[in-house]
């Protein structure tokens, strides 16, 4: 996943910084709004500055860690996408400072999806992998949230779990019997069901015998 990710950073970077340095070779005007063709694209002396900016920015982001060129990678992606909205509107005015013709705008289309795609991969998914570098690390809070685990299995184990909802009603009541409040007082700091169905049970099976229940 990292792999895709930082050669597709690397790849749009590589051609920004080409078409940066051919503009600055080739003496573009700074502010010209008649731009000049470049790889294919109008360019002028502050697009080719911006594009060696961006990719320098990518170059930096893909030789740092994961999420970092993830979350440069989408942020660039949106600032190629409203770059485009914003240039196809100006198209041949006096505004157009990027000297941006329709193929730039095909092109900053095309980037910033590519980019968005590429940073959102294997990232914004609600099934990440346990080694994915988004994926959230496990607690033991999460550990314990078994839903398997959680539910009672065996006729003991679901008469176990009756008798603890009733002494814990009761004790809420205030009509408990001392062996309820006993037991559910031992299970007290326990955030798991099934290790408060154990503890509970762990009366049933101890030195002083089977419980008298309510």
């Amino acid at each position: 996943m990292f792999i895709v990710q930082r050669a597709g950073a690397v790849l749009v970077a590589v051609f920004l910084l080409v078409f940066g340095i051919l503009g600055f070779a080739g003496g573009l005007d700074y502010f010209s709004t008649d731009g000049q063709r470049i790889l294919g694209l109008s360019s002028n002396g502050l697009l080719s500055t911006i594009s060696v900016i961006v990719a320098l920015v990518l170059l930096a982001a893909a030789a740092r860690s994961p999420r970092v060129v993830s979350t440069v990678m989408i942020v660039i992606g949106s600032l190629f996408l409203v770059s485009a909205l914003v240039n196809l509107a100006v198209l041949r005015t006096s505004v157009n400072l990027l000297a941006f013709e329709f193929e730039n705008v095909v092109f900053s289309v095309v980037v910033g999806l590519l980019l968005l795609t590429l940073g959102a991969y294997g990232r914004i998914s609600g099934h990440l992998p346990p080694d994915s570098p988004y994926a959230r690390p496990r607690t033991e809070d999460d550990e314990d949230v078994d839903l398997t685990s959680e539910m009672p299995s065996g006729p003991a184990e679901v008469a176990a779990e009756q008798a603890m909802r009733d002494a814990e009603v009761a004790v809420v009541q205030h009509v408990a019997t001392e062996d309820q409040r006993r037991r559910v007082a031992a299970m007290a700091g326990l955030h798991s069901r099934a290790e408060r169905r154990r503890r509970w049970m762990s009366f049933d099976t101890g030195p002083r015998g089977p419980a008298v229940r309510r």
